[in-house]
């Protein structure tokens, strides 16, 4: 009795709200102890706070607890459940003073017997016929459990499944920074945690809905063989930059489609940014990108200059947009690192189109990348959308990024 006083008490001193109320159980009936026992434990409990007594006998008359009611004269209100005296009438329950009746189990109960007799019924008539009448509607069900709420909820929170646009991967370089590791694998198919690069890249996409991968293959080529993926080839690989790569994938290019590096790896959220964009051409920017080491490896480092800087405020949604992406951005006008990842509509594909063919003119195919295709878009006035994410993505450069893919997964 005292350490059940103690936890009423630790209740009550704790709770935050002035509606919360501890109902006490008294089982001295149950346990055979007599009227005055039941009494004294439930003032005992009262005056260490609860605000209801649940007195309980398992007699199947209600004499125990209706004495009890009466004696406890209203001390604080007196729960009954009167699940082994299910006869006696409840307005002997009111007169005697009780405040709350509970009947406990008989919904479960009776559900019980209707599935079983519905199950029977079934089983003998090897047919739904007898027994669908009798039920309520498959679409009360799913009024009863909320599902508008629940498919309202699904479409603001869960990925857009089997999206519309495709993905063309960038992957025809060997990756000379890994030296003799990539001497035989190009270094998509480098492996990350039992799984190839390029394959955890393809499952990126697919979790966002994307289905349709095309791969712009190269260095070691027929390595490059993942079951699910459609394939280009660029053979000039070694003497072209990536706008030859995407060159090679111009029958993939009709938009919606996206367009990432085969040794990046994003967050799969990053497709669910980008693709409710009310814009042509979108591109996602690292606002965290002074937290990446500088090394030898910065030239290759994509950074984007843009309308203005990230803005944390939450009423701030004016559009961004891409000025210039490169790695001559002075840290003073740099916005953030481009990761890569990019989205063209179908008028966006139709642009990206024209200028590819304009690079391939006037003779500069050969070192193009794809920085400098989107700074050409910019420059010619085309509306290129930044998203700004926080980190969360990973350029595989060399074997030490190799092991941070393994902790990124």
């Amino acid at each position: 009795m005292d350490e059940f006083c103690g936890k009423i008490k630790a209740g009550k001193d704790s709770q935050l709200d002035d509606d919360f109320q501890i109902v006490a159980r008294v089982e001295a009936l149950i346990a055979g102890w007599g009227m005055d026992e039941a009494l004294k434990r439930a003032e005992a409990y009262h005056a260490a706070g609860a605000n209801a007594i649940l007195i309980h006998s398992k007699k199947s008359t209600a004499d125990e607890v209706l004495t009890f009611t009466r004696e406890w004269a209203n001390r604080c209100p007196v729960v009954l459940v009167p699940t082994k005296h299910f006869t006696t009438p409840t307005d002997s329950f009111e007169e005697a003073g009780a405040s709350l009746v509970i009947w406990a189990n008989h919904n479960m109960r009776a559900a019980i017997t209707a599935m079983r007799e519905t199950t029977n019924r079934i089983y003998r008539d090897r047919s739904l016929a007898g027994v669908d009448g009798s039920m309520v509607k498959v679409s009360e069900v799913f009024e009863l459990v909320g599902n508008d709420e629940l498919a309202d909820a699904e479409k603001r929170y869960l990925p857009k499944k089997d999206k519309s646009s495709s993905a063309i991967i960038l992957a025809a370089s060997r990756g000379l920074a890994f030296g003799d590791i990539t001497k035989e694998t190009p270094k998509c198919m480098l492996e990350v945690r039992g799984q190839p690069l390029l394959r955890r890249l393809v499952d990126i996409f697919r979790d966002g809905g994307v289905r349709d991968v095309t791969v712009v293959r190269g260095y070691k080529k027929d390595k490059i063989n993942l079951p699910d993926i459609q394939t280009v080839d660029n053979d000039m690989h070694e003497w072209t930059g990536e706008i030859g790569s995407l060159a090679c994938a111009m029958g993939a290019l009709q938009g919606p489609f996206y367009v990432a590096y085969g040794d990046t790896l994003f967050r799969q959220y990053f497709i669910d940014l980008i693709e409710d964009m009310d814009a042509d051409i979108v591109i996602v920017a690292d606002t965290q990108w002074h937290k990446r080491a500088s090394d030898a490896s910065d030239w290759v480092r994509d950074f984007v200059k843009c309308s203005r800087p990230y803005s944390a405020s939450y009423l701030d949604e004016e559009t961004v947009y891409l000025e210039s992406v490169g790695n001559d951005i002075s840290n003073a006008e740099c916005h953030g690192e481009w990761t890569g990842l990019t989205k063209f509509s179908e008028k966006g594909a139709a642009v990206a189109r024209v200028e590819i063919e304009d690079i391939q003119k006037d003779g500069t195919l050969k070192d193009a990348g794809l920085p400098e295709l989107l700074t050409r878009l910019a420059n010619k006035g085309e509306k290129i959308a930044v998203v700004y994410v926080a980190g969360q993505w990973l350029d595989v450069d060399d074997y030490a990024d190799l092991m941070k893919a393994g902790k990124f997964l």
